[in-house]
């Protein structure tokens, strides 16, 4: 494809749709930061269960001295879901097609340089338009597997939480069996 305006032949970004993508590391572009949203129901859900478990922890606290309460986040915070990385990447693939995909999260920094010979799972993204996100890579060029981690949902939320709402839970399945024996 050629530029009309300056002359100079301008290449087009190839989004891969290979599953095993094998190449060289172009580079590697400033990340910026993308929130994983927080589905309304499942947070309704389990704040149920832990305010649940919470009643209960309130009655056995006015009955027994001591022990305070830790602090609360605000359905504000926890609606707004966690931030992770996200930087583009762009690689030579082995036909010579220049290709973007998107790494998600974070690595350590010696992990991926330009010139790398990389293999990459990719996988697709809801949003077409997106680039595929790295599930795996293996560095060829260092013999390095690295798996890049994001905040999810439940890391979000945090095991404190989590636990009040499988407690709650727990109860309530109790009552609800207690109920149906009787």
């Amino acid at each position: 494809m050629v530029d009309m305006d300056s002359g100079l032949e301008t290449r087009r970004i190839a989004h891969p749709t290979e599953r095993i993508v094998t190449g060289r590391v172009v580079r590697l572009l400033d990340g910026y930061s993308r929130e994983v949203s927080v589905g309304q129901p499942v947070l309704v859900a389990v704040l149920a269960a832990a305010g649940v478990a919470g009643l209960l922890m309130l009655l056995v606290r006015s009955v027994l001295p001591g022990g305070g309460g830790g602090a609360r986040r605000r359905w504000k915070e926890l609606r707004k879901g966690p931030e992770y990385l996200v930087t583009p990447l762009r690689l030579r693939d082995t036909t010579g097609r220049l290709c973007e995909v998107e790494l998600h999260g974070h690595l350590p920094q010696s992990a991926l340089h330009p010139a790398d010979h990389v293999q990459l799972a990719l996988r697709p993204q809801r949003d077409p338009e997106l680039p595929p996100r790295i599930e795996r890579i293996v560095n060829l060029t260092t013999g390095q597997l690295l798996t890049p981690r994001t905040a999810t949902l439940w890391t979000h939320l945090g095991p404190p939480l989590l636990l009040q709402a499988m407690l709650g839970a727990l109860l309530l399945l109790g009552i609800a069996a207690w109920s149906a024996l009787r």
